[in-house]
């Protein structure tokens, strides 16, 4: 397997990314500050979808969503790879439910 294909190589390449720049030392780190960023990146994604951009420049903003949620990760000193498969587990056990023409897997609690 490429290394660069591998969860523990972009994690830390992000690690190193942060340490290069002191995020922890400089504010870098502060969630509050992150979730901002996410939610920057996330409208970043929405303009790409509903203004019709091209599939690098929507490629190129995921990118940049995945980067901060997995130095969100770092920052909060989460096992993120832990916390996904066992999220998965809990979502592979879930119904799905059409809801307006499009499928929802969620905990529907009435």
């Amino acid at each position: 397997m490429d290394q660069k294909d591998s969860y523990s190589a972009i994690l830390q390449a992000i690690q190193d990314f942060h340490d290069k720049h002191d995020f922890r030392g400089k504010g870098g780190e502060d969630l509050v500050y992150r979730v901002a960023l996410m939610a920057e990146e996330l409208g970043e994604i929405a303009n790409c979808v509903t203004k019709g951009k091209s599939r690098e420049a929507l490629a190129e903003e995921c990118a940049d969503l995945f980067i901060l949620l997995l130095g969100t990760a770092i920052s909060a000193d989460i096992d993120l790879n832990h916390a996904v498969w066992h999220k998965m587990e809990e979502l592979m056990k879930r119904p799905a439910k059409m809801i307006d023409g499009r499928i929802r897997v969620s905990r529907f609690e009435s």
